[in-house]
């Protein structure tokens, strides 16, 4: 059994997404909060609530206990580019490709 838990359409590109949560594949809960909260990098804030939300759903849902829970599973997909213009010189345009990250975090028990 396992406790899910998504974001998705969040405006940090899926590669920074992915440098945050290497760090805490495979590590139980309490220990990947810790590098959470320590790890400057915009996606440490989005991915820290992610697993409280994921540690609440194993505990209220699943009846898991949150001392045994580890990371599972993680991954972060690339969601819809928001396209924008930006003017340059002589009348040109310049595209601006702002990405979107959908993440998927998954808890397990230790048996």
């Amino acid at each position: 059994m396992e406790a899910v838990a998504k974001v998705t359409h969040v405006r940090i590109a899926p590669r920074k997404v992915r440098i945050v949560i290497d760090l805490i594949r495979n590590k139980p809960v309490g220990t990947a909060l810790g590098i959470l909260k320590n790890t400057p990098k915009a996606a440490s804030p989005v991915v820290e609530k992610l697993l409280k939300s994921a540690i609440a759903n194993a505990e209220n849902n699943y009846n898991m206990n949150v001392e045994d829970l580890y990371i599972s599973e993680v991954f972060a997909d690339q969601g819809p580019t928001l396209k924008r213009v930006q003017a340059r010189a002589q009348g040109r345009a310049f595209r601006i490709n702002k990405k979107t990250s959908h993440i998927t975090l998954k808890l397990k028990e230790k048996e």
